[in-house]
């Protein structure tokens, strides 16, 4: 079975010959294309990317893993005098033109032509022109490595080169980079002329990038240069900037050792003809001025109302609408505090965060005795903000539908900056399958409202600013949000309400606690179980012919039927005709059954903490780490022992008539990128995620489960179709408690915003400490690591900037349902691939 991808294979490598003989097509006589590059730094082959990003010549760009260079065949397809082509094979023929007017008519002949010229014009604009070797940009390249090699501390460095040239048109270019011995920094000193800076300088120091006995690199210069200033501009000496920051190199006599003086100018005050120098002054701020609804329209009116509080002056040109400590606790810059360049970062941000005005203006003004006044103008946003969605849509359940989603933002609703956010849904539809011919032709509705409370502080009874600082942004989020749907599966209503906070201890961390987070789902329909899991409802009706419960040519009714056949087949005394594998079958439809149109009931609490590790959103060199993990049902637990209740005939304590979920869940989520340069990115990504039940639960909610497959996920196999273990189960819906996932893919650009990708991905997901008996489906022991499913495949993603719209083909690699067969490449081929389609890229 491994033929398909063999034949995959030979057609690569038959690729690879037929366009090898094509590359030099536009190459002249006397040019030679540029097929390779190779950097030897003492006698050691170096081509990372640091290193070939010194070059101002590269070969042309080429797809990996299989090294075609796409882009330069694209480009050889064009005609290089498509204009004087034409004229030769066409208008230089009158009879031809003649013809071709007479069958396509003038015009039609006409936009032939253009086409024709246009698609040539595509060809050379999406492909690339053959890199030519050009001794001239080698000779650049060689001063390049020279810079690079100097400026990291070897200053003897000495690089030459050779360009091989070979019969067939093409050359390459080695470079041979002699660096010597590298120098190390010596003695470290200073000659700074202010007192202030002087007296500060002993402690700025102390986190030095510049250190004795470290190899010289000019990037640590750079870097140190930018952190002392960034730290006297945080130490209250405002005029200060980079520029008065200089360093003085000696290398003479030293024996490769670098000596540095790091030198520190006075303050240069410039007039219009002359320039004086005085010693740096720590600035203090003498007032902060909060204006809370400036406007270029209330410039130079009276203030109407003003307050005093904290050391703050707040003013307004109307009637002030925000309580005080809602705008100061937004604001870093302290009356009577140093100078700070990041009090003024952070003031901006947060005030931003509030969502209650638009981008603050800081208005800075020197007063006498070295004191600032700040003045921070605020312009309100529109309290309200109405929005009105609608759509129409049709699916695989309906032929029509409609839905209307109207939301309404209010701002500042209790005078300390909250955001209140209601939203509601409507919609109806009609669907495909009645359940009823009788039904209206609107018999799909859906109804919902959600209410959302974000207060830009902790709500609680004690002051916690000492325990997470207003610099980390702490705010308290309130939601609730119900729902109704019916004639959607087994017709549900739904409620869950929300009080959480968040925080960020840095850029790059962000913390939630979910204090509560409750769910109450309720089916409507229970009885149309079978109707909605038809899978299910066949291997049942399937068992109940064999067995002569029912004729050959007659079906179960539900529930009445499948029902009644479910209690006769697991009765304490089984059938005779009924075999043991039979009854596990049916047994596993009606856990499965159960479980399914059993109310939910989940009172939880959550913590998680994410670590992006991304500087911006063009950053492909980074890790993010995320870790969850959740408790419900302990609280509910303990009250019920407390107060003595009773549980229920299968052993459960019950609220509002519903047995209430018990469990522990945690997640581990870890993805790492590479950049690899020239567009071209490896991705990796591996998760971890158990959920245990214990007292009042033997399973896990549907909702809290894991699940295997999709494009986000394991690409061969759809979303919920893979697993558990290594069982055969041809349920809709397959989910388990342990799920194990790893991912690798590596990114490329073909041309332009085109990209392609090629993938592995690994995983499955178990039963683990529950109800399940099934051994296929559970994660006994680390031998049922064998049952994890590989898939592999390729495919291709386009940037409309804004998304990323992705297509992916997935193989069944390793298939751990085949549980006797070889389990590689079964399914490896195009027949049953899964085609995945999404927005963004998966990790």
């Amino acid at each position: 079975m491994r033929l398909p991808f063999l034949k995959i294979v030979l057609l690569v490598l038959f690729m690879r010959l037929l366009t090898s003989c094509d590359a030099v097509k536009r190459v002249g006589d006397n040019e030679y294309l540029l097929t390779k590059t190779n950097v030897l730094v003492n006698g050691k082959k170096n081509n990372t990317e640091t290193i070939n990003n010194l070059l101002f010549q590269k070969p042309n760009s080429k797809i990996p893993p299989f090294n075609i260079p796409l882009r330069l065949h694209i480009y050889n397809l064009a005609r290089p005098n498509i204009d004087s082509i034409l004229d030769d094979k066409i208008y230089s023929n009158p009879k031809k033109v003649a013809r071709k007017t007479k069958l396509l008519s003038k015009k039609q002949f006409e936009k032939d032509i253009e086409s024709r010229k246009d698609f040539n014009k595509w060809l050379k604009k999406t492909g690339e022109t053959p890199v030519i070797v050009n001794e001239n940009r080698t000779i650049k390249s060689v001063k390049k490595l020279e810079d690079y090699f100097i400026n990291n501390g070897w200053f003897d460095t000495k690089v030459t080169y050779n360009i091989n040239k070979k019969d067939t048109k093409r050359a390459e270019v080695e470079y041979l980079v002699e660096t010597g011995v590298p120098f190390i920094l010596d003695s470290i000193t200073e000659k700074i002329k202010s007192p202030v800076i002087e007296s500060q300088f002993d402690k700025i120091k102390r986190n030095t990038l510049l250190k004795r006995h470290e190899q010289y690199q000019s990037s640590n210069f750079v870097a140190e240069r930018s952190r002392i200033a960034d730290a006297l501009r945080n130490s209250g000496v405002y005029y200060f900037n980079q520029d008065y920051i200089s360093f003085e190199v000696d290398t003479i006599g030293t024996k490769k050792k670098v000596n540095v003086s790091v030198q520190i100018q006075d303050r240069a005050i410039r007039t219009s003809d002359s320039v004086r120098h005085v010693p740096f002054k720590i600035y203090k701020i003498k007032d902060v001025n909060i204006i809370t609804d400036d406007a270029f329209e209330n410039r130079n009116k009276p203030f109407k109302d003003s307050i005093f509080y904290a050391g703050y002056n707040i003013y307004s040109y109307d009637k002030i609408k925000y309580r005080p400590k809602a705008l100061t606790d937004a604001i870093f810059i302290t009356p009577g505090g140093v100078f700070k360049d990041n009090d003024r970062t952070l003031t901006y941000r947060h005030i931003n965060e509030l969502r209650t005005f638009k981008y603050p203006n800081i208005d800075i003004i020197e007063n006498s005795n070295n004191t600032l006044s700040d003045t921070i103008r605020l312009t309100p946003l529109k309290k309200f903000g109405l929005s009105f969605d609608a759509d129409v849509s049709q699916s695989n359940i309906q032929t029509f539908g409609f839905s209307l989603n109207p939301s309404l933002l209010i701002r500042n609703i209790f005078r300390g900056a909250e955001t209140l956010e209601i939203s509601a849904i409507g919609s109806i539809g009609a669907s495909k399958d009645k359940n009823n011919i009788t039904d209206p032709f609107f018999d799909i509705n859906e109804f919902g409202a959600d209410l959302k409370l974000t207060i830009p502080r902790f709500f609680f009874p004690f002051n916690t600013g000492n325990l997470i600082p207003k610099y980390m942004s702490p705010s308290t989020r309130i939601s609730l949000a119900i729902t109704s749907q019916t004639n959607v599966g087994l017709d549900k209503q739904s409620f869950s309400g929300i009080f959480n906070y968040n925080w960020s201890p840095s850029k790059k961390v962000t913390n939630r606690l979910d204090v509560f987070n409750i769910q109450y789902v309720r089916n409507l329909d229970p009885n149309n179980y079978f109707g909605v899991y038809e899978t299910s409802y066949n291997s049942l009706n399937s068992i109940a012919q064999d067995v002569n419960y029912i004729d050959s040519d007659t079906d179960l009714d539900y529930p009445e039927e499948t029902d009644a056949f479910i209690s006769y087949a697991l009765a304490d005394n089984t059938p005779s005709e009924i075999s043991s594998s039979q009854v596990s079958t049916i047994s596993s439809i009606n856990e499965r059954k159960n479980r399914l149109t059993e109310n939910n009931l989940i009172i939880a609490s959550n913590f998680s903490f994410i670590n992006d590790e991304r500087t911006n959103l063009f950053d492909e060199d980074f890790s993010i780490f995320r870790f969850k993990v959740e408790l419900a049902g302990n609280l509910l637990s303990s009250a019920m022992n407390l107060f003595g209740a009773e549980k229920n005939t299968s052993n459960k304590y019950e609220l509002l008539d519903v047995a209430y979920s018990q469990y522990v869940k945690t997640e581990f989520d870890y993805i790492k990128h590479w950049n690899l340069g020239r567009k071209n990115i490896l991705a990796a990504r591996t998760f971890l995620g158990i959920a245990i039940p214990y007292g009042n639960s033997t399973n896990i909610p549907f909702s809290k489960s894991f699940f295997a497959g999709g494009a986000n996920d394991n690409r061969a196999w759809t979303a919920y179709s893979l697993g558990p273990g290594s069982s055969e189960s041809s349920n809709e819906f397959n989910e388990a408690n342990l799920k194990l996932a790893l991912s690798i893919e590596q990114r490329f650009n073909i041309f332009e915003k085109l990209n392609g990708a090629v993938f592995v991905d690994a995983g499955n997901i178990w039963n683990v400490l529950d109800d399940v008996t099934d051994d296929n489906a559970t994660f006994s022991n680390f031998k049922s690591i064998k049952d994890i499913a590989v898939g592999s495949g390729f495919g291709l993603r386009y940037d409309f900037s804004f998304f990323v719209f992705r297509f992916d083909i997935g193989f069944k690699t390793y298939d751990p349902s085949y549980q006797t067969q070889n389990r590689w490449f079964n399914d490896y081929n195009f027949g049953n691939a899964v085609y995945n389609i999404g927005i963004n890229y998966p990790f």
